[in-house]
């Protein structure tokens, strides 16, 4: 790191020191308007000892929006978040938060901007999801401005609402998938297709489509006729595949499941067998590559055989392992080719429903799905079905009836 410089520019003094090279390219920090040579000196020292402690030179008063969210991005996001959460938060900020915020002063932005900001977005129809995302990245970052960065005494967020029509949007994650509706997947999606067994594992438990492709056969017990989660499937923005923990600590669950799936099941590992036979030395293995990293092998890059081998529930035919990539194609075919709005969460829904509409204590539901509150389950997985209505109905009558004899 450089020396601090000091110069006269005029009848001002300024500042300056040589920042981390960048693409090898050298780098320096500088700032002007000071009366005096010891001003100059004095702010100087300072920015650079903060630069040297932290990579960034802040002012609270003057730092951009821009500027904090890089900050906060290193030093909190990098450090607590899953990649695939930091991919997401990352393009979150670059596409809805920095066009609009990015230039503001951080000292500047006030519960009003940041609401007109809301309001905005939620008029380019994001997806109710999606909106909660954003607002879900600027309330965070803007709490950690407060503590531990110290860059604010309150969080602005905390003073926004979402628009009063947001509950009215329609999000097809949360749609009920109908009976009628299901048949006719499986109507289209016949035994003998590798997409078959990822449907029927999402109806039957409210598993999500990270867990279900990340699911291994040492986690299915077929005799118990139980399904243990504590992996999934998931991206790394460089573009491949890892198993990663689950969603929350309350996500790792070993649940209980029922004949049909069960018999299912059963014939599932039975076609793999069958293929993996047929495909001989052409059958895809797929290996964990440094405890978390998966490949897939085959006879001709046996060098890899060395590594633990997993053996996936939801293969292809040949053996590759059914990615979350590969499930949302196969929703593609339901919505364009059955002409069905829909999408693999609507089935953790769908599940979850069914359950509360036909009696089951929502604490099982709860547990089943991996939820830590039991007012997620609640209020975002369990919808009002017109036979929750009539039975609500024929409860009050009865218990009317019985108060009034």
């Amino acid at each position: 790191m450089g020396e601090l410089r000091t110069r006269k520019r005029g009848k001002n003094w300024e500042w300056s020191f040589e920042a981390a090279r960048t693409n090898g390219k050298r780098n320096s920090i500088s700032k002007g308007g000071y009366r005096t040579k010891a001003e100059a000196i004095e702010a100087g020292t300072k920015a650079k000892a903060e630069y040297t402690g932290t990579g960034y030179v802040f002012e609270p008063s003057q730092i951009s929006v821009a500027d904090y969210f890089a900050y906060w991005q290193e030093n909190y996001v990098k450090a607590e978040c899953k990649p695939n959460t930091q991919h997401a938060y990352a393009n979150m900020i670059r596409i809805h938060i920095l066009p609009y915020l990015g230039t503001y002063p951080l000292s500047a932005v006030t519960p009003a901007l940041l609401q007109q900001h809301i309001n905005r977005l939620y008029a380019n129809n994001l997806s109710s999801s999606y909106l909660k995302g954003i607002t879900g990245v600027l309330s965070n970052a803007f709490t950690y401005a407060v503590h531990p960065a110290a860059f604010l005494k309150e969080n602005p967020m905390a003073y926004v609402r979402y628009p009063r029509a947001q509950s009215q949007k329609y999000d097809t994650n949360r749609r009920i998938i109908t009976p009628e509706e299901f048949s006719a997947i499986l109507n289209y999606f016949t035994p003998g297709n590798h997409f078959r067994i990822l449907f029927l594992i999402c109806y039957y438990t409210g598993l999500r489509i990270a867990e279900c492709t990340g699911l291994t056969w040492d986690r299915v017990d077929l005799d118990a006729g139980t399904i243990t989660v504590d992996r999934i499937m998931v991206k790394h923005p460089e573009k491949y595949w890892y198993l990663g923990t689950p969603k929350t600590i309350s996500s790792t669950r070993t649940i209980p499941i029922g004949a049909t799936l069960l018999q299912e099941l059963k014939k599932h590992k039975k076609w793999q067998l069958e293929k993996q036979m047929f495909y001989g030395e052409y059958y895809k293995h797929c290996l964990l590559k440094l405890n978390t990293r998966l490949c897939i092998c085959d006879h001709t890059n046996t060098s890899l055989l060395s590594e633990p081998k997993l053996s996936f529930v939801c293969t292809q035919e040949n053996g590759t392992p059914v990615t979350p990539d590969h499930a949302r194609y196969a929703s593609r075919i339901v919505n364009y080719k059955l002409g069905i709005t829909f999408n693999f969460h609507s089935l953790r829904h769908t599940h979850a429903t069914i359950l509360i509409e036909n009696g089951a204590n929502i604490k099982d539901v709860q547990e089943r799905l991996g939820h830590a509150k039991i007012s997620t389950t609640m209020d975002t997985y369990v919808h009002n079905t017109d036979t929750m209505k009539h039975q609500s109905v024929e409860i009050f009558e009865l218990a009317a009836a019985l108060s009034t004899s």
